[in-house]
């Protein structure tokens, strides 16, 4: 098994880029804005546009690293019960969850919010 040779700051730089790529990313598909995705992860609307810009860096010791992370499989797990469908995923979005008491945009930028979504998603992931 071949081992990694970067040494730990650089693997953890690289870590919070690809986290900072793949939550743009899976904003972009959600059709999140830049303000709402600020407070989803906990962080003012121009960090997040340094962020976009790979200006601004994630690190596991932040807050928002964790939330970002939260966000990503709570998308993951909805793509997974949409089966990759965008629209289906930006619809639920946005729609209003009786389940959830509201529309999961609105709940992803509380962490106890989010917390619910990724249980909710978790949830119906896992029904046989």
């Amino acid at each position: 098994m071949a081992q990694s040779r970067e040494v730990p700051g650089r693997l953890a730089e690289r870590e919070g880029v690809v986290l900072a790529q793949a939550l743009c990313r899976a904003a972009d598909i959600l059709d999140v804005s830049d303000a709402a995705l600020a407070r989803i992860i906990g962080v003012s609307p121009p960090s997040l546009s340094r962020l976009r810009k790979g200006a601004f860096k994630l690190t596991r010791k932040d807050k928002a690293f964790e939330l970002a992370l939260l966000f990503i499989r709570m998308f993951r797990g909805l793509d997974a019960i949409t089966g990759g469908d965008d629209a289906s995923s930006r619809s639920w979005m946005r729609a209003e969850n009786l389940a959830l008491r509201g529309r999961p945009i609105d709940l992803a930028q509380t962490i106890v919010g989010l917390a619910s979504l990724v249980s909710y998603v978790d949830a119906r992931r896992a029904r046989v």
